[in-house]
């Protein structure tokens, strides 16, 4: 049982953007800076799925991806009310994100994709994985 109400928690989701998080995206694009890696682009419409960091001279698409989003297997955070929701809800998003993989790779896309934590737990592991 949630221990707040429905409404207290539809505005607590509805709070969460999908952009800009500060454990994601911005933590990503502060290790760019950091390590001088330039030529950068977020959110670019013109690539097919909206990657999250796009280096579109060398063809490179980042997503960095949220744990509870997109169904960390390492983290594996289950909400405890409306598990089938949620369940659903997440098995969409890792469908959707094998199809703009595919559909990247067929373009030409070199695709990369990190997890949270990573970002937080292995961020020079990040780094060395993306040097092309």
């Amino acid at each position: 049982m949630d221990k707040i109400t429905r409404e207290q928690r539809s505005r607590n989701m509805a709070a969460i953007r999908s952009r800009g998080n500060q454990t994601t995206e911005i933590a990503f694009s502060k290790l760019l800076r950091a390590n001088k890696i330039t030529g950068w682009r977020r959110h670019s419409r013109r690539v097919f799925g909206v990657p999250d960091f796009i280096f579109q001279k060398e063809k490179v698409a980042i997503f960095i991806d949220g744990c509870f989003w997109h169904g960390c297997p390492r983290c594996k955070t289950q909400p405890k009310t409306n598990a089938k929701y949620w369940k659903l809800k997440i098995a969409n998003n890792q469908k959707r994100d094998k199809e703009v993989k595919k559909q990247l790779i067929r373009d030409g896309w070199k695709v990369f994709r990190f997890w949270e934590h990573e970002i937080k737990k292995n961020p020079n592991r990040v780094m060395n994985k993306i040097v092309f």
